[in-house]
């Protein structure tokens, strides 16, 4: 692959004339594509029969593609699975929780987990393979499309037989898995494995544990049938391998990515919506370090089916959120899609071009985009994205636990979306991680809404503190063991003896008057709740964790403490409102500390059922600390409540890289062998402003830019070296 910034979009060759498609060529040419994604729904058109396997129409295409400067990534099209391979054959097709089969129609309709399916894909992925390998204009290839999409854990007998294998391998005897789970509730005592059921239909609610390590089972199976094809095609070629994942779908991407080559994601988030469009870029930059993810979908202008469709962007977003991606560590920004399909139920997206090949709404914003990645993409080859010294963990299992316990309809993509905007518009430049993600160079890390905390995550966490990073845990953290139960000796396990506090209560905040009071605001508290007293000192025992608490560890010294780290960029002298140590008032209304080291109540309840007691405290751990939140604030006071907890810790771990940009403007930070690099975006077409710490230059014009104020106007952007 030629070093570029890729200008991509999906193309379904398979259903247009020729003529169509000679015309699309020339156009992407016109328009600045430089990269096309085909295949991936193509099944029945390679194999119109059994083993009656012609690849030769994507084999020209892949070169002619070539020949004309545009190259190809080739897709698997397991995902559409041709009527040959279900009609008649119920037994191979997905079962959803209800005990529905799917009929053939749509895709994703069959089980992947099927071994004449598994067999199958086998076979094409090899032929493709064998046969597209060798062509110069192939330079990556995609698993699938959209894993989990439409679906979530299949119900059929082949998910039942394997489940029981996964179980044993699992648990190793039955009585270990009654024991786990707390079967004895309700009567549920199993005697062998092939007793378990399946979540499927039930009077009332499954187990808890049955519920969750289903998720888990299917999940674990997924990314093993994504191991599979990638070891086929890495037999032929030696082009690296991604699948386009998502936040919403029912995988484990962690898990997923971990045996491909790079992380590429999907995503339609409006304007309205940018902070989760931002949120995918930097969780995606963490799934593979080091290398580029990819945009691999997103709508030039707006998406729709046959039963719905979006606002189309405003003129200039879509530039705009090319620009903010690139800056992020994308490779690419891709477009579904190239030509509007003429048939099927996506009929009514946007497209590039229209379905009789005219220009479509957002044709102009393309050619603008375009336009931006020229201009950038000498800038953005010769950096690399800058590494946050804040931390978002980011964790798919814990996904998983919500959704089999979600109380109220709490779902872990709002939650953490919500979460993660706060910190955006503190103008923090942060990473989500993925929960193995490596902690190290990180000075604040928050951990919130992770039911189970493993010991692996535990230990790592307990590491990036005693060399001086602040961890931040909580809410709805910690309160469930590895096979979603209660734990029995304290209400959030071994957290509560390292955080050096005691959980008096769990329960849920909401309707109940509850109020509590941080760093001077007071606010109402909801969500399922944890509040605590601080343990006696003599009651903690921090030794006994594993950790020196005297700053060793096997991070190196320079992890976390470093004022300067590795940003090299100035802090900017802007009030943090709330930032440094409570005055003397706050402490007193805060139930000031237990000792000269020990555990400090930062916040107290002081309206609705358990008035005195702590959501916020904070103990010393090595060169570090470890902050327990157990209640979310809510409401306008909340969001400045958290905002005051954020900045606080923000300034008591060092955390330098960080702008007083306005919110709806992004700063991305970047660094090569020049120095540093601002990428400087507006998202929400009304301009903005930051301050920016010393003077430079313009990296596009070579202009001098003086220190102080800068402001952007509607979807500006601006590449400041510093």
């Amino acid at each position: 692959m030629n070093p570029k910034l890729v200008h991509g979009a999906s193309w379904y060759p398979e259903c247009w004339s020729r003529a169509v498609l000679e015309q699309d060529i020339r156009l992407m040419r016109e328009v600045g594509i430089n990269v096309v994604r085909i295949g991936e729904f193509c099944w029945a058109a390679v194999e119109p029969a059994e083993d009656e396997i012609d690849i030769s129409l994507f084999a020209a295409i892949i070169e002619q593609l070539y020949a004309s400067g545009i190259e190809t990534v080739m897709c698997t099209p397991t995902p559409t699975p041709p009527v040959w391979l279900t009609h008649g054959h119920p037994e191979r097709c997905y079962v959803d929780h209800s005990g529905t089969v799917m009929g053939h129609g749509a895709r994703q309709h069959i089980c992947m987990n099927h071994p004449y399916f598994r067999q199958r894909a086998a076979i094409l992925t090899e032929r493709l393979a064998q046969k597209l390998a060798p062509l110069p204009g192939l330079i990556a290839w995609q698993l699938d499309n959209e894993f989990k999409a439409h679906v979530s854990e299949c119900m059929c007998g082949t998910c039942r037989t394997l489940w029981h294998s996964w179980l044993e391998r699992r648990y190793g005897s039955i009585g270990r898995l009654n024991e786990a789970w707390g079967t004895a509730v309700w009567s549920q005592t199993y005697q062998r494995f092939d007793q378990v059921p399946q979540p499927g239909p039930a009077p009332f609610l499954h187990n808890s544990s049955l519920e969750t390590m289903y998720r888990l089972f299917s999940m674990e199976a997924l990314a093993e049938f994504a191991d599979e094809q990638a070891a086929i095609i890495r037999r032929y070629s030696a082009a690296p391998i991604t699948h386009n994942s998502s936040v919403a779908f029912h995988v484990d991407n962690e898990r997923l990515f971990k045996h491909l080559d790079f992380a590429s994601y999907d995503t339609y988030a409006s304007q309205e919506n940018q902070h989760a469009y931002l949120l995918n870029c930097d969780l995606w930059r963490n799934f593979k370090p080091g290398q580029d993810f990819w945009v691999m979908e997103t709508s030039p202008s707006y998406a729709a089916s046959l039963q719905s469709y979006a606002v189309p962007h405003p003129n200039g977003y879509l530039k705009a959120e090319a620009v903010a991606a690139y800056a992020l560590g994308a490779g690419a920004f891709c477009y579904w899609l190239w030509r509007q399909q003429r048939a099927g139920s996506e009929q009514t997206h946007g497209s590039i071009l229209s379905a009789w090949g005219e220009p479509a709404v957002g044709y102009a914003n393309v050619l603008e985009t375009e336009q931006a990645r020229r201009a950038i993409e000498p800038v953005m080859l010769a950096t690399r994205p800058v590494r946050a010294e804040v931390a978002i963990t980011y964790s798919d299992r814990a996904k998983a636990f919500l959704a089999t316990e979600p109380h109220r309809k709490l779902n872990y993509r709002g939650l953490l979306g919500d979460f993660y905007r706060r910190i955006l518009q503190l103008g923090l430049h942060r990473d989500l991680l993925p929960e193995g993600g490596s902690l190290t160079g990180y000075k604040l890390l928050f951990t919130p809404f992770v039911h189970y905390v493993s010991p692996e995550y535990t230990q790592r966490a307990l590491e990036f503190a005693a060399v001086g990073g602040i961890w931040i845990v909580g809410p709805l953290t910690g309160g469930r063991t590895g096979e979603h139960t209660i734990h029995e000796q304290a209400g959030l396990g071994e957290l509560e003896r390292l955080a050096g506090v005691r959980t008096k209560y769990i329960y849920p905040m909401e309707g109940t008057g509850t109020v509590g009071k941080a760093f001077g605001v007071s606010a109402p508290l909801s969500l399922w709740s944890a509040v605590f007293e601080p343990l006696p000192e003599g009651e903690v025992g921090l030794e006994a964790s594993g950790v020196r608490t005297d700053g060793a560890s096997e991070l190196d010294s320079g992890g976390s403490t470093s004022a300067d780290g590795e940003s090299g960029l100035d802090t900017i002298g802007i009030s943090a409102g709330g930032a440094g140590e409570l005055d003397s008032s706050d402490r007193t209304s805060t139930g000031g500390e237990s000792g000269e080291d020990g555990t400090k109540v930062m916040g107290v309840i002081t309206e609705g059922l358990t008035p005195g007691l702590a959501f916020v405290t904070e103990r010393p751990y090595g060169k570090g600390a470890i902050v327990m939140l157990g209640s979310l604030p809510s409401g306008t006071e909340g969001d400045l409540l958290l905002q005051k907890l954020i900045d606080h810790y923000a300034a008591q771990a060092g955390v330098t890289l960080r702008s007083d940009v306005t919110p709806g403007t992004v700063v991305c930070p970047r660094r090569g062998a020049e120095g540093d690099v601002w990428t400087i975006v507006n998202m929400d077409g009304n301009g903005g402003s930051l301050t920016l710490p010393r003077s430079g230059e313009d990296a596009i014009t070579g202009l001098p830019v003086s220190a102080g104020p800068l402001t952007l106007g509607a979807y500006e952007y601006k590449l400041i070296r510093l």
